[in-house]
């Protein structure tokens, strides 16, 4: 019973990181970062890196979770 339950609350935080993703990438955010900085420079290349990080990062730590708990 307690591995089913860590299972549907691990599934749970993917969907919450799927969910993320989707809004950190979606063409709203995004367009913010797409204006250029005071050199003419746009933000939105480092943006895309430190968010995909930040994506890489939290699952791996989730999926690393996982593994510990069973």
């Amino acid at each position: 019973m307690n591995e089913s339950r860590n299972e549907a609350r691990t599934h749970a935080r993917l969907i919450a990181l799927i969910c993320l993703t989707v809004l950190l990438f979606s063409p709203p955010l995004v367009l913010i970062f797409d204006k250029p900085a005071e050199q003419g420079l746009s933000w939105l290349p480092l943006y895309i890196f430190i968010v995909w990080l930040l994506v890489i990062g939290l699952a791996a730590w989730l999926m690393e979770h996982r593994q510990e708990d069973s």
